[in-house]
């Protein structure tokens, strides 16, 4: 028979009465075992002996994100607590991307970024270059890493053990492997994103689901030997987890339990047992302890719980239940004294580590770019291949081209389809592009070196494959043809179509930088040179573009202008073709084709052309640093903007529950 409201109201006062007693013998244990400093954890003073040690802490943590349905969404609401050198703290329970945060989260008692060296992330995708070996993948970062002071072969024997430590000594020389081509399998690459991120052994290491993809035993033998470092090198971790088996759960010095964004239970993950107990959910025989906690506040189906040996409650109930015991548990209140005892020591903020310089950076980046392009068939070597078939294809369709009047118009339209429509098939290499990114801001984001390094880098290992393509494809054209013959003339066109090249590329890489989605990149990338080859002036003569826009300022802004000009001073100029203007002189000169038809500027050279082109080049280039130093300056304001504040969300929660709406929604 259902319960009468009253009796309802009154049965739930009687189990929260019963909870604070309860709570109140657990409390002591629990305190003796998290905060008890002489039995459970080292005393303060003995902490703190290490300055070096990274204390982390939170209080009133809220997160949210937004939502088309009611603006703003909180994933996290009021979180307290902290981890401590030697240990790991698992996060239990779903986290989100693209949040906004409010509270506040202290290191070592100051507000403060985090600083290269002394913390590191290893993030849930598993983001390396997929062409290079396990050794080669963790050395190269090492060489990043790794100050200059250690020696190349130091910098080879910390990574060699950090491989072994994970486990992948058999693997070393096994591919990471991707875009169709075997290699490791899911839990392996896993275990190298770790080896990548502890080379430095950081005191503060942020893991999200370390174990994703590992069987029970590489969970179990990953996780215990971050147990070990993180005693030894006494590392402050903190893990985010789902499902840890029942040996790897043993691992957890501390545990944090959410469930809709609210602490269920924090504290040592040993007295977890004995919280649920208490609160009438024990766990069953047999059944591993993290299994039963996540289905205990599984707020995603509605299934009803057993309370005890007889009464049932929904979920929602069991989570609030839970909610209420924490946080009138003298548990709660130890650890924000604790979180006050930390941050009222006195201690330096921290400062960033040494890293390779910048020299070292642009050489080890440039190395592996180099190899990864090599081994990447489609970065270039694809391309390289089609070229060759169209510099074969239109070495056929214009194959001696002569020195009539007509093979006038048949210069200028061979010149321009080489110097736009084919260079903007370097956007085929985009899918790659996108990958250099991706890994670009994973090394980023903890730190590996500097963005200057990347460009720099990325442009220097690129060249020599650019520079092939320019040549090959080039002269089987050039000559095939018939363009002018002296050796002068063929390097000019060959230099031209370089710079084109390398500015198409330095193009896709700021589109690659700004929009990582591949299909809209493409898209992107094809309208923007899209639109420079309509102003270029060939499909409209320089005299002929509007004004507005067309002609200013995208005619002198888009390198096809400078590209074009300078390949016809580089054909026209000295070559002299018949009139057909009856009555006139039988002859025409370059120049004058220059000024008249094609309405080239002659007041300079053709070098100067190629000067531009160049400069355009390293203006590309600068650019592409300055975007990607401005998406990590200034994305977390762009975020800021995009939410409401915690304060509007929670005014939207209380509104949404004074009318009645489904908590889920509300939240």
């Amino acid at each position: 028979m259902a319960s009468s409201p009253g009796f309802y109201r009154l049965e739930m006062d009687h189990h929260e009465n019963d909870n604070n007693v309860l709570m109140s013998s657990l409390d002591a244990e629990t305190v003796e075992c998290s905060l008890d400093m002489e039995n459970g954890h080292a005393s303060i003073s003995k902490f703190w002996d290490d300055r070096n040690d990274v204390f982390l802490t939170w209080e009133d943590l809220g997160v949210s994100v937004p939502s088309r349905k009611h603006g703003c969404k909180c994933i996290l609401e009021g979180l307290t607590g902290f981890a401590q050198p030697g240990e790991i703290l698992a996060v239990m329970g779903r986290l989100d991307s693209n949040t906004k945060q409010i509270g506040q989260v202290m290191i070592n008692g100051h507000k403060q970024p985090l600083a290269y060296g002394t913390s590191a992330y290893v993030a849930q995708d598993d983001v390396i270059t997929w062409t290079l070996t396990v050794g080669e993948a963790v050395y190269y970062s090492a060489q990043l890493q790794l100050p200059n002071s250690m020696s190349m072969a130091e910098k080879k024997e910390r990574a060699e053990i950090t491989i072994k430590e994970m486990g992948l000594q058999d693997s070393m020389d096994t591919t990471i492997g991707g875009w169709g081509s075997k290699g490791l399998s899911g839990g392996q690459k896993r275990r190298v994103s770790i080896c990548i991120e502890i080379l430095t052994r950081p005191k503060l290491l942020f893991l999200d689901e370390p174990t994703s993809g590992l069987d029970s035993a590489a969970s179990y033998y990953v996780m215990k030997k971050l147990a070990y470092l993180a005693k030894q090198h006494r590392m402050t971790i903190i893990a985010s987890i789902h499902q840890p088996g029942s040996e790897v759960f043993q691992f957890f010095r501390n545990l944090c339990l959410l469930s809709s964004g609210r602490t269920i239970y924090f504290g040592p993950s040993t007295a977890a047992s004995k919280f649920f107990e208490m609160n009438g959910f024990p766990i069953p025989s047999h059944q591993n302890p993290s299994d039963h906690y996540l289905r205990t506040i599984n707020s995603d189906f509605y299934e009803d719980m057993e309370r005890g040996f007889s009464e049932k409650k929904n979920r929602e109930e069991v989570i609030n239940l839970l909610v209420r015991s924490y946080k009138s548990s003298v548990t709660c209140e130890q650890i924000r004294s604790r979180i006050g005892e930390i941050c009222s020591q006195e201690r330096a903020e921290l400062s960033e580590g040494r890293h390779s310089n910048f020299i070292m950076q642009c050489l080890v980046l440039s190395r592996r770019s180099f190899v990864n392009m090599y081994r990447d068939l489609g970065y270039y070597w694809l391309r390289l291949a089609i070229y060759i078939m169209l510099g074969l294809g239109l070495g056929s369709v214009f194959y001696s081209i002569g020195s009539g009047y007509s093979s006038i118009q048949a210069r200028g339209s061979l010149l321009m389809f080489i110097a736009s429509l084919l260079t903007i098939m370097a956007i085929g290499g985009f899918p790659s592009f996108v990958e250099d990114m991706k890994v670009f801001q994973r090394e980023r984001l903890n730190g590996h070196y500097h963005s200057s390094a990347f460009v720099v880098s990325n442009t220097l290992a690129s060249a020599p494959y650019l520079l092939l393509i320019s040549i090959i494809p080039g002269a089987i054209t050039y000559y095939l043809v018939g363009l002018q013959q002296e050796s002068a003339h063929f390097i000019y066109f060959a230099l031209t179509l370089f710079a084109c090249m390398m500015l198409v590329e330095g193009l896709m890489l700021i589109v690659a930088s700004i929009v990582p989605n591949f299909l809209m990149g493409l898209i992107t990338g094809a309208g923007i040179q899209g639109l420079m080859m309509l102003s270029g002036g060939f499909f409209r003569l320089p005299g002929d573009l509007p004004r507005i826009l067309w002609k200013y300022p995208l005619y002198y802004i888009a390198f096809h202008k400078y590209a074009y000009q300078g390949l016809y001073k580089n054909e026209f100029e000295g070559l002299i073709f018949p009139s057909d203007h009856h009555g006139g002189p039988p002859y025409i000169n370059g120049e004058e084709i220059l000024r008249e038809i094609w309405q080239v500027e002659m007041g300079y050279s053709k070098w100067i052309d190629l000067v531009i082109l160049f400069g355009m080049v390293f203006v590309y280039r600068v650019l592409l640093l300055f975007v990607l130093e401005i998406i990590e300056k200034f994305k977390p304001l762009v975020r800021e903007i995009k939410f409401v504040s915690f304060r509007q969300s929670k005014k939207e929660l209380t509104n949404a529950h004074g009318n009645n709406k489904p908590l889920d929604d509300a939240r």
